[in-house]
């Protein structure tokens, strides 16, 4: 077995102390892993003695897995059918059901039928449909991180990208190049264009643990702004930041879920409200759990990729804002919510980009575990809901 190597104060110094003073003197313990710096924590694990977080990482793969499997077991303990998010979550179903059965009872007196069409209208809208005219108006999107490519990004160790891909302006001078169309979106989005500093440059407080759960409220934010927007913020970006920080509670109302259901339960809820009902309501939010858990599944890089294109997006929003027309005081809110927005955002990819790659699966598996929990609340809502109807129907017949 391996021993510390101490070294006291007084020797490292080659100073001699009186009594008193030697009382005061520590004993000091070289870290373990780089055999450099004094260590200053101890693993809970193994009690190895190491000086920093990557000293940490490093010292031992099966004591990070630990960690990482005992905040997944502490997160789905919090998973209980009692607990505040799961009622929230029926009382949600329970009201996007009643919407549903009201809408499909009533007519929406604003919807256009091929009635109200003119004959000329009729005729030219039966030949673009049978043309294929319409559909190549609508391209369907496949999100970036579904793509085969997204296996493939690569950045250097200081989190910055390793290959950008030739833009518009470099090629504006090069002859024929010049004719051609202009370039279109990154099929994966670039990571961060300088290196990422460290977190202690940062802060000097030590990161939250919830962070983590922050994290699931910003991707899912981001995902589901894409999804709506079919994947071109870019052709709105401050309508793109406005929808993203209303989507995300952490971002735009500076929230601290403290679970991941809790988190979940905010976004679902405002995806189901009236405003952005039109999107799919519940099953369009279930199909973006599996996007969080797509990117998550991917690690470390995509992930920073991610959190990187979210940042330019308010970033294009803020920049957006200052040519737009708006009222002083509304937009100085605005200014001043996408400032936030864009920090947390800058924070948070700097924080992923220290964690361990290991820190991603567990994460997953949380969001998977809340996925199959929300989707048998959803099944089980629905037959409550009918077996309601079919008892109400044999009660009215008796009458």
């Amino acid at each position: 077995m391996e021993r510390d190597v101490v070294v006291s104060d007084t020797a490292a110094t080659g100073s001699s102390s009186s009594p008193s003073a030697a009382s005061f003197a520590a004993t000091r313990v070289i870290c373990r892993v780089c055999q450099k710096q004094f260590a200053q924590y101890t693993c809970p694990r193994c009690n190895s003695r190491y000086c920093s977080l990557p000293c940490y990482k490093g010292h031992s793969l099966q004591c990070t897995e630990s960690f990482m499997r005992e905040n997944v077991m502490d997160e789905l303990k919090q998973m209980q059918p009692e607990d505040e998010s799961k009622k929230k979550m029926i009382d949600i179903l329970k009201r996007l059901h009643l919407e549903e059965e009201m809408d499909s009872d009533g007519e929406d007196g604003e919807e256009i039928k091929i009635e109200d069409l003119s004959d000329d209208e009729v005729k030219r809208f039966r030949r673009a449909l049978a043309s294929g005219e319409l559909s190549k108006m609508i391209e369907p999107w496949t999100p970036w991180w579904k793509k085969p490519s997204a296996r493939l990004i690569t950045l250097s160790p200081d989190g910055s990208q390793l290959i950008r891909q030739v833009r518009e302006e470099d090629t504006a001078t090069s002859g024929p190049m010049t004719d051609q169309e202009p370039v279109t979106i990154n099929e994966i989005p670039e990571g961060p264009e300088s290196p990422l500093p460290a977190l202690k440059q940062l802060t000097r407080a030590e990161p939250s643990p919830l962070l983590a759960v922050h994290l699931v409220d910003i991707l899912y934010s981001y995902c589901f702004t894409l999804r709506l927007y079919n994947g071109d913020w870019h052709s709105d970006p401050l309508g793109a930041s406005t929808v993203a920080l209303s989507m995300s509670k952490v971002m735009g109302e500076d929230a601290k879920p403290e679970t991941v259901p809790e988190a979940l339960t905010a976004c679902i809820e405002e995806t189901c409200s009236p405003a952005y009902r039109h999107t799919g309501g519940f099953r369009f939010a279930i199909g973006l759990l599996d996007d969080i858990i797509s990117i998550l599944s991917l690690g470390h890089n995509v992930l920073v990729c991610a959190l990187s294109d979210f940042h330019r997006l308010i970033e294009a929003g803020k920049s957006m804002l200052k040519v737009e027309k708006v009222g002083k005081t509304e937009s100085a809110q605005s200014s001043s919510k996408l400032r936030g927005a864009a920090r947390k955002l800058f924070f948070m990819t700097c924080w992923v980009h220290e964690q361990p790659e290991e820190a991603w699966p567990p994460l997953a598996r949380i969001v998977e575990v809340q996925k199959a929990s929300l989707e048998e609340l959803d099944t089980g809502n629905r037959k409550t809901d009918i077996k309601s109807k079919q008892q109400s129907k044999v009660l009215i017949e008796e009458l």
